[in-house]
């Protein structure tokens, strides 16, 4: 199998496994009453499943995105972009007076 099928199947059951660990902690800690809604309705197994199925997606490709990325080669030389060549002088600009008033002050 190629080596980025393997990669994409190992983290996609890693994300479905976080995804597991996310969904039981939100049932064991009751976060919003969650594990009485699911305990007392007679669809709280689908419930669950689909709670853990659509987490699951979400991390698996947050998971996915994260070793894809990984796998740049790091840059050994140096960083930051490079010095600026020029040096930036302020420039006066001369300005006539006026005894008309802004635009935004005028009467309307």
């Amino acid at each position: 199998m190629p080596k980025l099928i393997t990669l994409y199947i190992r983290n996609v059951a890693i994300g479905f496994a976080i995804a597991a660990a996310f969904v039981g902690m939100l049932l064991w800690f009751n976060v919003m009453n969650l594990w009485h809604l699911v305990s007392t309705s007679d669809a709280g197994l689908l419930a669950v499943f689909i709670l853990w199925f659509m987490n699951g997606i979400v991390f698996a490709g947050v998971q996915f995105g994260w070793a894809v990325m990984a796998l740049a080669e790091k840059d050994s030389g140096p960083r930051g972009g490079t010095p600026a060549a020029h040096e930036f002088l302020a420039i006066p600009v001369p300005v006539k007076s006026s005894d008309r008033k802004p635009q935004h002050f005028r009467n309307r």
